[in-house]
């Protein structure tokens, strides 16, 4: 999610979307937080590991 996020991110002011871009931000900071969450070994959505 952090790689799409950045994609996305990249993308967006490339081609001066600016949707692209919030799309991009969203999604690196809930990819962030999932990361965080599980190297602290807190379930995420049920899940201890994601793959």
């Amino acid at each position: 999610m952090i790689v799409f996020g950045a994609i996305l991110l990249i993308l967006g002011l490339v081609f001066n979307m600016s949707i692209l871009f919030y799309i991009g931000i969203v999604l690196l900071v809930i990819g962030a937080v999932f990361w965080v969450l599980g190297s602290v070994g807190r379930p995420v959505g049920g899940r201890r590991a994601w793959y």
